[in-house]
């Protein structure tokens, strides 16, 4: 019997990298000489994978926003991977907006990744488990040219490829 080979297709952040940033950029601001008497401020809700950024004004909001990008990359977290929401007021003339770190691949994008290897026409078969997608074949040289070529195309989310036998 022929032995098949296979890879996962995977979306991961590590949780504790964008708690570290989120706390870096607390601490920039604290220190900074244009954040002094403001009301800005992150918070990382772990329950929810979010980000909630609040700030005095729109200009400000922006500036903690790009604090947070650099520090999440300084910590090899993908830009990717941070879904922005709409900037709302919040009380007392303040801005606020949440940032959800989306963690695994969600069905939509898991479909079209299937779709894009099927119509490629590979002789690999891909299967949607979970917050993943498993691509099998049985020959290791087909597999890698999936990968070269799942890397070439951009699905709008950071896409690791894991567990490859």
């Amino acid at each position: 019997m022929a032995e098949t080979y296979s890879f996962d297709v995977t979306s991961t952040v590590d949780v504790q990298e964008v708690r570290n940033a989120v706390n870096q950029v607390m601490k920039e601001i604290g220190q900074r000489f244009d954040f002094k008497g403001s009301k800005s401020e992150v918070i990382f809700k772990d329950a929810d994978a979010m980000i909630e950024v609040a700030a005095d004004d729109e200009f400000k909001l922006k500036a903690v926003l790009d604090i947070l990008k650099g520090k999440c990359v300084k910590r090899s977290v993908s830009l990717k991977a941070l879904t922005y929401g709409k900037v709302e007021q919040a009380l007392g003339g303040t801005v606020r907006q949440t940032i959800t770190v989306q963690n695994g691949i969600v069905d939509e994008k898991a479909k079209a990744i299937v779709k894009t290897i099927k119509e490629k026409k590979f002789k690999a078969q891909a299967h949607i488990q979970g917050d993943h997608v498993r691509v099998q074949s049985k020959n290791k040289d087909e597999l890698q040219a999936v990968i070269g070529f799942l890397k070439q195309r951009d699905f709008g989310i950071d896409l690791q490829f894991v567990n490859y036998r």
